[in-house]
C-alpha cells in the first residue's frame, strides 16, 4: 500500500468513526446563485484538531469568484471565506498550541501532504500533492468537502490554526489571513525595505494592505491608480507618493525607477508599460489574476535584466510572521462590517469596488436569522 492510499484509508477509517456537528453557514448551491442559509455537518475533534467558534469573516474577491465558478469548475453547495478569526472553543486530546479560549485565525487553507518538498519547506500553499483549500477543496482524504468561514465554526488541524495578535481588533485582523499575506509574502521575498523605492499598483483591499506593509518595512511607497481618486487616502495610509496611471507623463516621468513593483489589479493593463518602471535588476510580481492573458514584450525584460514574476499566499510560518508584524506594527485592514444577511449585496458592491477597503461579516449575525 503506498502512502497516499494509506492515508486515505486511514483518513476513511477516522471519519466513519468520528462524530459529527450539525453547523449553520450561507452557502452557494450552484453557480452565480445568491448565498442562502445552509447547513452541514463538521467532524468532532481528532486527536490533532481544533474547533473555533467564528466571531468574523472577511470577503475576498475571490470568494465572489469561485462561487460564480468563474475560475474552473467548483464544488457545490459551496460555503465561502477563507479570512477567519474566532475563539477555541475545543480542542482534541493532543493539541499542545492552543487552550479553549485563545484567539485564532484560519487563513487560505486547512492541510496539505506535509510531505513534498514544499511542504517540508513551509511553502504549504504551494503543495505539491494537494493543499486542503478552506473551501472549494478537498480534506487529504480527497473525498470529503471542505467548507469556509460563513458559518458558525470550523475544525482545523492545530499545525494549520494562526495565533492572532491580541492587541489588533479581531474585524480588522480578518483581512490579514488573505489580503495581509499575500501582500506580506512578496514584499519580504524580494526585499523591501529601506533604500528600496517600491510601487503599489492599485489602492483596493489588496493594495491598501501593500502600502501598510510596505511603510511600515520602511521602504519609499509610491501608488500607482487609474485616477487620483484615491491619492489623499493613499497618503494616510502610508504612501510617500502617488501617480494617476491615466496621465502618459507619468510612464514617462517614472521610468527605471522603482526596485520593486507588486501589481494587485486584475484588470486588463498592459505590463510592459510599467516593466519599463523598474530599475535594472527590478522585479514586478503579479498577485492579481486578469481574465485575460497579457503578452509581455521580451524587450520589456531584457532591456534591464529585470524580473516578471508572480506570488501567491504564503504557509504557515510565514503567516504567523505576518500576524506578528502586524502586531507589533498596529496593521490592520480597513473595513466595513456587515452582517451575513447582506452579502449578496456585498459581493456586487465589491464588484463595483464600493468598499474602502474590505468587508467583513460579523458572524454573530448568523444566529440573528
Amino acid at each position: 500500500m503506498s502512502v497516499n492510499q494509506a492515508a486515505v484509508s486511514t483518513a476513511e477509517s477516522v471519519r466513519s468513526k468520528s462524530a459529527r456537528t450539525t453547523t449553520s453557514g450561507y452557502t452557494a448551491m450552484r453557480p452565480k446563485a445568491p448565498l442562502v442559509t445552509f447547513s452541514f455537518e463538521r467532524r468532532e475533534p481528532r486527536e490533532h484538531d481544533v474547533v473555533i467558534d467564528i466571531q468574523y469573516c472577511g470577503i475576498c474577491h475571490s470568494d465572489i469568484h469561485q462561487a460564480r465558478e468563474e475560475w474552473g469548475e467548483a464544488t457545490f453547495p459551496m460555503v465561502p471565506g477563507h479570512e477567519i478569526v474566532g475563539t477555541v472553543k475545543a480542542v482534541g486530546s493532543k493539541v499542545k498550541r492552543f487552550k479553549v479560549g485563545d484567539r485564532a485565525g484560519v487563513g487560505c487553507f486547512v492541510d496539505s501532504c506535509r510531505a513534498c518538498p514544499e511542504c517540508q519547506r513551509g511553502q504549504e500553499q504551494y503543495c505539491s500533492v494537494l493543499t486542503s483549500w478552506t473551501y472549494n477543496g478537498r480534506e487529504q482524504d480527497q473525498l470529503t468537502p471542505t467548507y469556509g468561514g460563513y458559518s458558525e465554526r470550523i475544525v482545523v488541524d492545530e499545525n494549520y490554526v494562526l495565533r492572532m495578535p491580541e492587541n489588533l481588533p479581531a474585524d480588522g485582523s480578518a483581512p490579514l489571513l488573505c489580503a495581509g499575506i499575500t501582500l506580506y509574502s512578496p514584499l519580504k521575498h524580494w526585499g523591501a525595505g529601506p533604500g528600496k523605492k517600491v510601487a503599489i499598483v492599485g489602492l483596493g483591499g489588496l493594495g491598501h494592505m501593500g502600502v501598510k506593509l510596505a511603510h511600515a518595512l520602511g521602504a519609499e511607497v509610491t501608488v500607482l491608480s487609474q485616477s487620483n481618486r484615491k491619492a489623499q487616502d493613499a497618503k494616510r495610509l502610508g504612501a510617500d507618493h502617488f501617480y494617476a496611471t491615466s496621465d502618459p507623463e507619468t510612464f514617462a516621468k517614472l521610468e527605471r525607477h522603482f526596485d520593486l513593483i507588486v501589481n494587485t489589479v486584475s484588470a486588463d493593463i498592459n505590463w510592459n508599460d510599467y516593466l519599463k518602471l523598474l530599475k535594472v535588476d527590478g522585479a514586478m510580481i503579479v498577485v492579481g489574476i486578469p481574465e485575460k492573458e497579457n503578452a509581455v514584450a521580451a524587450a520589456s525584460i531584457v532591456m534591464g535584466r529585470r524580473t516578471l514574476a508572480g506570488s501567491a499566499i504564503g504557509g504557515i510560518e510565514e503567516t504567523q510572521e505576518m500576524l506578528d508584524f502586524c502586531g507589533q506594527h498596529n496593521i490592520v485592514s480597513d473595513i466595513e462590517v456587515i452582517p451575513i444577511q447582506k452579502v449578496n449585496e456585498a459581493y456586487e458592491r465589491v464588484l463595483k469596488s464600493d468598499v474602502r477597503y474590505r468587508f467583513v461579516i460579523d458572524m454573530a449575525s448568523l444566529k440573528q436569522r
